[in-house]
């Protein structure tokens, strides 16, 4: 009996030794996406170079993540999830030791690129291990302390990356997570749990050809939505017509593979279609409150800098702090009820915030965010329970990463598109000299779009979820 107990312990603890691995690797990975911003003019200077040879320090880690997210959780499921992800904490720790004394911009941004690899298979892998490790009625939780450790990764990253550049110089933005990267990989190979062996003798096929074509597909559109500093030009339209051929293309190439990438009737599921379709409308609108939310600060309500930065943090925290207990619920009333709760409360906090600044001022702004970060935390955490709840061991890989890309695409999707209706909406060329009144009349069409989108949300959630529960009925 005593055995019994000290063995349960060990397994126990384990267990939280390997869900702290996958907790710094999310924190890595979205620490990494938000560090190198605030560092973007330091960089300019030291390396002499313009405002747009620079952006590419972002712009080459995003495209890395966005082009191999899906292929890396795939190749996971193939050749074993611990062991990949032991390879990606491995190649981000060592891309982070070359940019830290990358000699040149250009071999910065390589090493960028390489970072992006990492933390495309580390954001892939994550997910799909959690069944891995935790039992499945805390699932939900699990993904609640993931979702948190993303919030505060994005959110700790301007301010640290402030702090170290005032302190160290430009190249602390990246040594800083050489240590962690280390710790987190001697978490990872001492706890995470082994790689099932296949009773599958044959070597493991994987699709080349396929996986060429998504990435190049997905660099296409990435590009499209990206490239021109807001203007839409021939390039634009030439790599979106690109873009659109790639995805026709990647699907003739996976209905005849032998091994696809990525199993086309897997889409035939309503739930994991419909969620794929929501996770990308709810982080359009996420990222509209990041480019649309400090010009209405500063030009409308004329904020400084110091105000607008602590305003600016309320929604990470409020994330941060959503993400376990929304966990918690999912597990105890059911991730599709939670699922459509938080979307309402987006649908709310748009149109709050399309209304309530130009009466109440920050006050209204700051309580606008708060609802509708409550409603994200509330729905990323209960979407990703429930997709990844009951997939099958050999697909978890995949389905994580189709997930992860589906916010990738609603993260530069919602920056180009609903950028676009934001300088459309105020009716003048140059942003920054735009009158207040014109700012804010922007701010309101432009989250009165976005509250049509959570409204679109709502309306896939309540056709999948009697679908779904119709399917689930014995």
């Amino acid at each position: 009996m005593k055995s019994t107990i000290a063995v349960s312990g060990q397994r126990t603890s384990s267990g939280r030794w390997a869900l702290l691995c996958l907790s710094l690797s999310m924190l890595l990975s979205s620490l990494g996406t938000s560090i190198a911003n605030v560092g973007l003019p330091t960089l300019a200077q030291a390396f002499g170079a313009s405002f747009q040879q620079v952006q590419w320090i972002v712009i080459a880690y995003l495209l890395a993540i966005t082009t191999l997210i899906v292929s890396a959780g795939r190749l996971g499921d193939r050749i074993g999830r611990r062991r990949l992800l032991l390879i990606g904490i491995a190649l981000f720790t060592l891309a982070s030791g070359l940019c830290g004394i990358a000699p040149t911009l250009d071999i910065l941004i390589a090493a960028r690129a390489l970072q992006g690899l990492g933390a495309a298979i580390m954001m892939a892998l994550t997910l799909a291990m959690v069944s891995e490790t935790v039992a499945k009625d805390k699932t939900g939780s699990a993904m609640g302390l993931l979702g948190t450790m993303s919030a505060i990764g994005t959110a700790m990253g301007p301010s640290l990356g402030g702090l170290l550049i005032e302190g160290f110089g430009w190249r602390t933005l990246f040594l800083i997570t050489v240590p962690l990267g280390l710790m987190t990989w001697l978490l990872g190979h001492c706890y995470l749990p082994a790689d099932r062996n296949k009773t599958d003798t044959s070597p493991p096929r994987f699709d080349a050809p396929g996986t060429l074509v998504l990435a190049l597909t997905l660099a296409a559109y990435a590009l499209s939505v990206t490239l021109g500093q807001g203007q839409f030009g021939v390039v634009n339209a030439a790599l979106l017509v690109a873009s659109v051929a790639g995805v026709g293309l990647f699907v003739l190439i996976e209905s005849r593979a032998a091994s696809p990438l990525i199993q086309l009737s897997l889409f035939r599921d309503p739930l994991l279609s419909g969620g794929l379709i929501m996770s990308a409308l709810v982080m359009s609108v996420m990222m509209t409150t990041l480019v649309v939310g400090p010009f209405y600060l500063a030009h409308a309500l004329r904020l400084d800098a110091v105000t607008i930065g602590m305003v600016l943090a309320v929604g990470p925290v409020v994330a941060a702090l959503t993400g376990v207990p929304a966990g918690r619920m999912a597990d105890r009333f059911g991730a599709r009820p939670m699922t459509l709760a938080g979307l309402i409360a987006m649908a709310i906090g748009g149109l709050a915030l399309s209304i309530l600044p130009q009466t109440l001022g920050m006050a209204g702004y700051v309580a606008s965010i708060m609802l509708l970060t409550l409603g994200y935390g509330a729905f990323q955490t209960a979407n990703s329970t429930a997709l990844m709840a009951d997939v099958a061991a050999d697909q978890r890989g995949v389905i994580s990463g189709l997930l992860n890309l589906s916010r990738n695409l609603g993260l530069i999707t919602g920056a180009a598109a609903l950028g676009a209706v934001f300088v459309f909406a105020t009716g003048v060329a140059d942003i920054s000299t735009a009158p207040p009144a014109a700012i804010a009349h922007g701010m309101r069409i432009t989250f009165a779009v976005a509250t049509g989108l959570m409204a679109l949300a709502i309306m896939i959630a309540l056709t999948i979820h009697p679908l779904v529960a119709r399917r689930n009925r014995p």
